[in-house]
């Protein structure tokens, strides 16, 4: 949330048919099971046009943003960032355990723990929380970084994330840095100046690249990416900020980009050119801070990781920012 997302010692993880979760036996992760009939939040309402500014609620990660207008500012902030980081696309994620995002999927019936908040309690959505005890944790068990841990309610249709996670077996609960639970069949987001389980106050899981939708040929929602220095502001439907400076440059969290439709894909192929048509069609939004253009995916042995290598062909300069229906909120 603070940070990128560490990599971390090597973690393992086992599939049940209440959850995945994680072992001491298994490498790498994945395949993951499905969502049973839960959207991942809402589309856009009907009738929105086709060339709207990107939407202010959860609804905007399923908005086709290609002809959305461009920001007044978008040169202005795409030169920042390209000046304050690495200036070239990175998935970071893969088959290996430690890269991208784990989760978890849960049936009625998984018994609920109770999360004792260490950081950001008063910003979090209270427990308890359907989270098993093994859930996999962003990083292996041992890790030291973000330790995000997602988990999917498939008979409610609720996500739960957790910051910081740790599962504390002699108390029989979770001790977390901050936490939330979304609706996924509600567009609403967080109160404003309210964190999440990333610094933006967003939602991780809609924003993962996960292998199922690329292996089907359809990747239909906006990524998750983190930049290296962020403006103190927020757009909705972003509601928290961790930025370091007040340059009207810099992105601020909840800022949308997409690749260029000029841009040419002919040299992309399999699961990399899915990507990349998706990057055009719905493009990244600003989540947290992190490593310059590092967008997110989930952890998948199942992933081909020199395909999607050839993302890092992609310059930061191929990006426009996407013009927002919402105005920035000052930290």
């Amino acid at each position: 949330m603070r940070g990128p997302a560490a990599a971390a010692a090597l973690a393992v993880a086992a599939l049940t048919t209440a959850a995945l979760v994680a072992t001491s036996s298994a490498p790498a992760v994945g395949p993951y099971p499905d969502l049973g009939g839960c959207p991942v939040f809402p589309q856009p309402p009907a009738g929105t046009p086709a060339d709207a500014p990107s939407l202010p609620t959860e609804a905007a990660w399923n908005q086709d943003v290609s002809r959305a207008p461009v920001a007044p500012n978008s040169a202005g902030v795409i030169s920042y960032i390209n000046a304050h980081g690495g200036d070239h696309l990175h998935p970071d994620f893969g088959s290996p355990r430690a890269y991208g995002f784990p989760y978890a999927v849960v049936d009625a019936g998984q018994p609920k723990l109770p999360i004792h908040y260490t950081a950001y309690g008063d910003e979090s959505d209270p427990g308890p929380f359907p989270v098993p005890k093994a859930a996999p944790v962003e990083g292996g068990e041992r890790s030291d970084g973000d330790r995000h841990v997602l988990v999917v309610d498939r008979a409610s249709c609720t996500l739960y994330e957790l910051y910081r996670a740790f599962f504390k077996p002699g108390g029989g609960h979770w001790n977390a840095d901050s936490g939330a639970r979304w609706d996924l069949r509600s567009s609403a987001g967080r109160p404003d100046s309210w964190t999440s389980a990333d610094a933006a106050g967003l939602p991780i899981f809609p924003g993962l690249v996960r292998y199922d939708e690329v292996a089907s040929g359809h990747l239909e929602h906006a990524i998750r990416v983190t930049f290296d220095s962020t403006r103190d502001a927020w757009l909705h439907p972003a509601s928290h900020c961790a930025g370091d400076t007040a340059s009207a440059s810099a992105p601020a969290m909840g800022t949308r980009l997409r690749l260029r439709a000029s841009y040419g894909l002919g040299g992309f192929s399999g699961g990399a050119r899915v990507i990349a048509e998706a990057l055009k069609r719905y493009g990244m939004i600003v989540a947290d801070n992190g490593s310059n253009w590092f967008f997110s995916g989930s952890s998948d042995r199942r992933w081909d990781d020199e395909n999607l290598d050839q993302l890092k062909r992609i310059p930061g300069s191929a990006f426009q920012v996407v013009k927002s229906a919402a105005r920035p909120h000052r930290c």
